[in-house]
């Protein structure tokens, strides 16, 4: 439609509407279509809100709608269109736009959008509309559910809507610069005609009804809307009567600044000189050079001296936009008297009847995602707010009971985390996520608040109730890592200074209760969870199943017909056939090897003349190493090589997927496996306290001390505490040695008012005091103060720079460093090795390295470090199977000999490969020993294991049990030997074969070993698993690999005891065999009677050397009765699942059992580089009781749930 079209029609229609004479509206006879027909055209306005704007500067519902309102409310088709016309005009401009736009043209028309909201809520500041809206809306829910209509409904969620679009209209900036506090605003008139007529009774009772329950997020963001501008302590204050306390902020404020012009003129005063000169003069500046090499010529008065900078005269630099500081949130105004007396009533009545009920509603929607999107922060607006207010006005507990609790602070925390990630994920709105981190961290500040002011109830059950939540909270690991990562992660650019301002005194709220927490107790025991990342070779996908040699033979026999034709030339040969593509990227010899795996498919799928066509013409291509046969071979030789090619074990590749770009630090072809592993661990403050002494941290704290002078004193007071604990508690005095730290005590030191911040004064005094005795010691220290410091260099400017270079500081690199003797020697080493044509240079270099070893990535950095390489990129990995492709007989030799060699020892596989020429894998090596017939099975190969139990050796006991190597607790760091104890486990366990059958009484003595030590009950349960299997495999006559799975702690601990588990091998028990197994199994190929036996060898045997008789049990947890349902996680993998969630017990000083304390206890000591061969002191002696309500160990698998079942099932 055309704009000019459209103003006519709309000229019309608003004509249509009728005419105010005076008081009085009259309509016309089509006003109520002509309000459809503008509802219709907002319907289809465009991006420009033209038609919007068009009614906004006509004035349509101030001076049309408006009095239709409150003149024909009794026409309810009438006045259910003006709702909804009114609603479509107020709604917001972000809203219609979607965003703030970014280009000048649809700002202006955002602005102007904005302007007549601004101009449409001054309108709706009228007693008349409200009192409308209220009796309709009260008329609306006087009726019942079975009388209320659905337009019934629609018309009550359109007047919510309305009241919330006419709140959110955002002040007019130049209106608020004109007022004072105190003065009634836009807001304040709308609030004030709100009261007047009643609505805030109806919003109250919409958040208490039990009926009314779907308009809870309604209510919930009007009454954020109706409190946006207020303090709740101001409120607070006011409600409690004490006009006094009001009037008394004021004129210390006053006082404050009076002082300040005072000192300055003091100050002023004192600079001047006592007779006056209209000459100036002229000084010179000593020390102070100037552009030249000459000293600064000074023509003011000497009290303009202090002044001075070389910055005077300067044009200040412009910031660019993408740093300068965040704006800071509309800032709290004080409102009219009575208004905000109505509002601390307002608050009075919302807490005692409708807050705990309101906000139950509005979490369970949220949960649920009933809700939209972000709905969520005016949960945690109303948290503090309302949270704030009860706290000021005579802490009442119980009327905030819903939302304080260990739940709450899951739930804020939870949120906080979520806007803290988007906030670095999503760039572009980082400021919008910034201020919803902002409202959660608000909201968790005050919960904390809650909980101190708990501490000091005279109720002792309100105290116990705050001693459960803060056992909660300090216990979790994820809230007192928050904190850190909101320092770390805090960007001026995109939060203001109010943010980092409640960060502050928050962090210092939750250091100050955590450390009260810790006085009173010997000992705390924390959740502690490490992030171990094991390094893990990627399988290969499986391969497709070779044929024997039986079917290859048999395929032979078909083939050789159609063979003899092709050579005769009966068959014609294809000609379409290419061995070679010179234009490929692949390299000669891969392709080579590819022509050979072509021939042998062509082969297998019974294509011959394909087959013979691609050997001559790769016969042709590659002539040398007769590795297609001789050039002048005939059709015997022809018809021999094709059937060894048939019957070759060629390497087949595995489906290629597309490669993506790597970078230098992802060379190797290895992927990073992570687990998460909790564990328990005993809390020391200042261990946790170093966490905060770091370069974010300070660099926060002195940012936010910058505006001393503006920031309140209780601000001040939180970041001086939180860098004296730095200082002082930590004795680290030089992490606040910085020249900007330093510049902000200047300018505090000779502030006039600096006696209004005499702790900021103390500080100041005493960090520089440390200064200058250090540097009277320390000539560097001067030089130091350029860069923000880490506790490694702290610890070198005080103890010296060369005492970190023994690897003493906790920053120090696992990577042994690069000497200069090694990096000459890499450097020979490269040159050495460079020219050698189809090697890989690495390998190479890694193979002449001396000890420490080096791994591959660290010796392509330093070559890239030393500029001998441009990027890792340069030194790519030789695939493997691409060298070597066929045996030739020299290789088949050779193999034989070896095999004859070192046939009788003990490993003959690996004495092989150690002496063949030709590198090969183990696989292709065993496969061309069952090829040529020198072994008939694959176990003939295995390594022969010795049994320890034939003679104590050094270690062993006299009992013949084999000794538990001793843990390496040097250090190496966690990854690597998590490695190295996997390798070990299984290359002692070797490799276990299905059908391999335990000697009978096999284990006798290690179990009976195992009994002395205590281990009587897993062998019980070991017993009566076997015996239950060998019946069951009796009864049905079929074998299943059946697992075992521990459901009690102690079976469970038993399985990860080495030599409980070599009792198992023994046994012919089987480990899991690959990722997706956790559980050991007892093989199908074990008989009943090989189980009884198996069950009658580990049988505990009294003095007289019998088997003692034990009961046997009713059931087995691997033979549970059919109407019995099977117990969470026997029947998948225990890792796949997800733990049961089971309420965190509060944790006490009572010392767990003394295995768990061990255990706790060696994990304690690995991860802080301790000893782990020392044990700890036996644990003090506990009730059951004790054990059962003060556990502090929550269990972590689902398994752990049934142990008490478990045990009344094996009693």
């Amino acid at each position: 439609m055309d704009w000019y079209m459209m103003n006519c029609e709309l000229l019309a229609t608003c004509s249509a509407l009728g005419y105010l004479e005076g008081d009085v509206y009259h309509r016309e006879p089509d006003c109520l279509e002509s309000v459809k027909d503008l509802i219709r055209y907002l319907r289809h306005e465009d991006e420009t809100r033209d038609v919007r704007q068009q009614l906004g500067a006509a004035q349509i519902l101030q001076n049309d709608l408006l009095p239709i309102l409150v003149q024909y409310h009794q026409d309810k088709v009438l006045f259910d269109a003006v709702i909804r016309l009114m609603v479509n005009l107020t709604q917001p401009a972000l809203l219609c736009f979607g965003k703030v736009p970014a280009d000048a043209t649809s700002r202006h028309h955002f602005l102007q959008v904005l302007s007549y909201l601004q101009a449409y809520k001054e309108a709706f500041a009228s007693e008349k509309v409200f009192v409308v809206l209220s009796e309709k809306l009260y008329n609306l829910l006087q009726l019942d559910w079975e009388q209320r209509q659905e337009e019934d409904t629609l018309l009550i969620e359109r007047i919510l809507l309305l009241v919330r679009n006419v709140l959110h209209v955002p002040p007019d900036p130049a209106e608020e610069q004109h007022g004072v506090d105190g003065d009634a605003s836009v807001h304040d008139r709308v609030l004030w005609a709100l009261h007047i007529s009643g609505m805030d009774d109806l919003l109250k009772f919409l958040a208490s009804a039990q009926v009314e329950q779907q308009w809870a997020l309604h209510v919930l963001e009007i009454i954020s809307l109706m409190f946006r501008d207020q303090s709740p302590e101001e409120l607070a204050a006011l409600g409690q009567g004490t006009a006094g306390a009001e009037h008394g902020e004021d004129t210390r404020e006053l006082e404050t600044l009076r002082q300040r012009e005072l000192a300055e003129k003091r100050a002023r005063a004192l600079q001047r000189p006592s007779r006056h000169s209209r000459f100036g003069g002229s000084y010179v500046l000593q020390g102070l050079k100037s552009i030249g090499d000459r000293d600064v010529v000074f023509h003011k008065g000497l009290h303009n001296l202090k002044s001075y900078t070389h910055d005077l005269g300067k044009e200040p630099r412009r910031v660019p936009r993408h740093r300068q500081a965040a704006p800071e949130s509309e800032p709290s105004r004080r409102s009219a008297r009575n208004v905000r007396l109505f509002l601390c009533h307002f608050c009075q009545d919302f807490l005692e009847g409708c807050y705990n009920r309101l906000m139950l509603l509005v979490k369970d929607q949220l949960v649920r995602e009933k809700a939209q999107q972000h709905d969520e922060t005016y949960y945690l607006w109303a948290t503090a707010f309302f949270m704030a207010f009860n706290r000021r006005h005579g802490f009442r507990p119980e009327l905030v009971s819903e939302t304080v609790g260990v739940r709450a602070f899951h739930f804020i925390e939870q949120n906080l985390t979520t806007y803290y990630e988007m906030a670095l994920m999503d760039k572009k709105e980082a400021t919008t996520w910034a201020r919803r981190m902002h409202l959660a961290l608000k909201a968790y500040q005050e919960l904390l608040r809650t909980v101190q002011e708990m501490d000091r109830s005279p109720e002792q059950a309100v105290r116990d109730s705050s001693q459960v939540i803060k056992s909660n909270i300090f216990y979790l690991m994820e809230y007192r890592e928050l904190f850190l990562a909101l320092f770390r992660k805090f960007d001026e650019t995109k939060q203001p200074r109010s943010f980092l301002r409640d960060l502050v005194e928050t962090a210092h709220l939750f250091l100050r209760m955590l450390e009260r927490f810790c006085r009173g107790r010997a000992n705390l025991v924390v959740q502690s969870k490490r992030v171990r990342r094991k390094k893990k070779k990627p399988r290969p996908p499986a391969a497709p199943a070779q044929p024997s040699a039986a079917e290859l033979e048999q395929l032979w026999e078909g083939l050789a017909p159609q063979l003899q034709a092709c050579l005769e030339g009966e068959v014609p040969l294809p000609e379409d056939v290419v061995p070679f593509d010179a234009a490929s990227e692949t390299p000669v010899e891969e392709q080579r090897a590819e022509a050979l795996l072509r021939i042998q498919e062509c082969l297998r799928d019974s294509r011959v003349p394909q087959a013979l066509r691609l050997l001559r013409s790769a016969r042709e291509v590659w002539p040398d190493g007769d590795v297609f046969g001789a050039v002048d071979a005939g059709p015997p030789e022809e018809t021999q090589l094709l059937r060894e090619i048939l019957a070759a074990p060629l390497p087949r590749h595995a489906p290629t997927e597309p490669e993506e770009p790597e970078e230098e630090e992802e060379e190797d072809e290895e992927e990073e496996e992570q687990t998460v592993q909790v564990s328990e661990k005993e809390f020391n403050f200042l261990d946790y306290l170093k966490r905060f002494a770091c370069a974010p941290v300070v660099r926060a704290l002195v940012l936010l001390l910058r505006g001393y002078a503006q920031n309140s004193p209780r601000t001040n007071h939180c970041a001086a505490r939180l860098l004296h604990r730095l200082a002082r508690d930590l004795h680290m005095e030089p992490l606040l040695f910085q020249l900007s730290l330093f510049a902000l005590f200047h300018r505090l030191l000779s502030d006039p008012a600096a006696a209004a911040h005499q702790e900021l004064v103390t500080l100041a005094k005493f960090i520089l005091g440390k200064f200058f005795a250090l540097a009277a010691t320390n000539k560097k220290a001067f030089v130091e103060l350029l860069f923000w410091k880490s506790p490694a260099a702290v610890c070198e400017m005080t103890k010296g720079y060369s005492s970190l270079q023994e690897g003493e500081g906790t920053t120090r690199s696992r990577v042994p460093p690069w000497t200069p003797q090694e990096e000459q020697e890499l450097r020979e080493l490269y040159w050495k090795y460079k020219e050698v044509e189809g090697g890989d240079i690495i390998a190479a270099i890694l193979a002449h390295l001396p000890p420490p070893g080096r791994t591959r990535r660290q010796v392509m950095k330093q070559l890239v470090r030393m500029g001998l390489a441009s990027s890792a990129k340069d030194f790519p990995r030789e695939r493997k199977g691409t060298r070597i492709v066929l045996w030739t007989q020299e290789q088949e030799e050779e193999l034989r000999r070896l095999f004859e060699e070192f046939q009788g020892t003990d490993d003959v596989l690996g004495n092989i490969m150690k002496h063949l020429t030709a590198r090969r894998s183990r696989a292709r090596v065993v496969e061309k020993l069952l090829g040529l017939g020198l072994v008939a099975e694959r176990k003939e190969l295995y390594k022969k294991r010795r049994r320890k139990s034939q003679g104590p050796g050094p270690g062993q006991a006299a009992t013949g049990v084999p000794a538990v190597p001793a843990q390496d607790s040097s250090g190496e760091d966690e990854d690597s030997e998590e490695e190295e104890e996997d390798e070990e486990d299984e290359a002692e366990e070797g490799p276990m074969e299905e059908h391999w059958a335990p000697e009978e009484g096999a284990g006798q003595d290690l179990a009976q070993h195992l009994h002395q030590e205590g281990l009587a009950g897993p062998l019980r349960w070991l017993e009566n698993c076997l015996r239950r299997v060998a019946g069951d495999r009796e009864e049905d006559g079929v074998s299943h690999p059946v697992p075992l799975v521990p459901l009690t702690e102690e079976n469970e601990d038993a399985m990860e005891d080495r030599r409980f588990r070599s009792l198992l091998r023994q046994l012919g028990l089987r480990p899991p065999a690959s990722e997706q197994e956790s559980f050991w199994r007892i093989p199908a190929a074990l008989s009943p009677q090989q189980l009884r036996h198996a069950a009658a060898s580990i049988a505990h045997r009294g003095p007289s050397g019998s088997a003692q008789d034990l009961p046997e049990p009713a059931r087995c947890p691997q033979n549970l009765a059919p109407a019995e349902p099977l117990p969470a996680g026997l029947g998948s993998d225990s890792e796949s699942e997800e733990p049961v969630p089971v309420p965190v017990p509060v944790p006490s000083p009572v010392q767990p059992r003394t295995k768990r304390r061990r255990e706790l206890a060696s994990e304690d000591e690995d991860e802080d580089g301790g000893n782990s061969g020392t044990e700890p002191p036996p644990a003090a002696p506990c009730s059951e009781e004790d054990e059962e309500d003060e556990d502090p160990q929550p269990r972590g698998r689902r398994k752990r749930i049934r142990c008490l079942e478990e045990e009344e099932e094996e009693g």
